[in-house]
């Protein structure tokens, strides 16, 4: 059986520690997750929670050229057993273009952001062959989250949901859907997000993202600073509809800026409310004896 988290969640920031702990404390909080590049110790705030903490990685470049970086990969590694997590989570993107800088370009090469992979069969074999290699060297399962990406490669011949399904099917790996970035990945391309859902491989997710976004001259940005707009919302419903009949995973808010108890707090009501209500009206109908 795969593992798995539930129920709703907030990811861990220093600044709503004692947030989350008042949500882990009332039975609130299903789960959290911490960014691994941004914790060089562990705090005492975060272990107390009484919950599993997912290790999520930023920077390791899995559907880059080069093979994962051992430094990179014992970091995640040990950061996940120190937090007992369930397992560790990154990203369906390159982040880089080497790892080591050239004479020309320094360290220009570091993208410093989550760039989409071309979706080919060559750019598969590559993910695949490193994603054997991180799951080879991390003690817990590795799930990859779909990255929002606003623009496309013109040597694409594969679909995201198929892309993603052959990934799943040669690798056994978990994803980590991420609803905001599925909803500014298909906008951006032009593809309905909805119809696009529908063809994911849900049997695999591990948990799910939802982050604030905005609109930006006709594209939409997925932010992390916003709140969560009404689309978005939306489709996370869809999503949690879709699990009809079958264990919903666990759905966790993302937040980077403007991280606050008083702009946090109100999209976890609103997250909580909207997961409610997919749930109820996914639910069988009630029959008399």
């Amino acid at each position: 059986m795969h593992p798995s988290v539930s129920g709703v969640a907030v990811a861990w920031r220093p600044a709503i520690a004692e947030l989350l702990q008042s949500y882990a404390a009332s039975g609130r909080l299903g789960f959290t997750e911490v960014i691994a590049e941004n914790t060089a110790q562990v705090p005492q705030s975060l272990t107390d929670l009484g919950v599993p903490v997912i290790a999520h990685g930023v920077t390791l470049g899995l559907a880059g050229a080069d093979r994962p970086a051992t430094d990179r990969l014992t970091r995640l590694a040990d950061l996940a057993e120190v937090l007992g997590s369930p397992f560790v989570s990154e990203h369906v993107a390159f982040v880089r273009a080497s790892d080591s800088p050239d004479p020309l370009h320094g360290d220009v090469l570091e993208a410093r952001h989550l760039l989409p992979p071309p979706r080919t069969s060559d750019s598969l074999d590559v993910l695949v062959d490193n994603i054997r290699t991180a799951q080879d060297q991390l003690p817990v399962p590795l799930a990859v989250e779909n990255i929002a990406a606003t623009f496309t490669w013109p040597e694409d011949t594969l679909s995201e949901p198929d892309f993603l399904t052959e990934l799943v099917e040669r690798t056994g790996v978990r994803l980590v859907l991420d609803v905001a970035n599925l909803y500014a990945s298909a906008t951006a391309r032009g593809s309905d997000p909805v119809a696009d859902l529908a063809r994911f491989p849900l049997d695999a997710v591990a948990y799910l993202h939802v982050a604030g976004g905005t609109e930006r001259d006709g594209l939409y940005l997925d932010t992390h600073a916003h709140p969560m707009p009404p689309p978005v919302l939306s489709l996370l419903e869809t999503a949690v509809e879709a699990y009809a009949g079958r264990p919903l995973p666990g759905v966790m808010l993302e937040r980077d800026t403007d991280v606050s108890p008083e702009t946090v707090d109100p999209e976890f009501v609103k997250l909580t409310e909207a997961v409610g209500q997919a749930l109820g009206r996914s639910a069988p109908p009630v029959t008399g004896a």
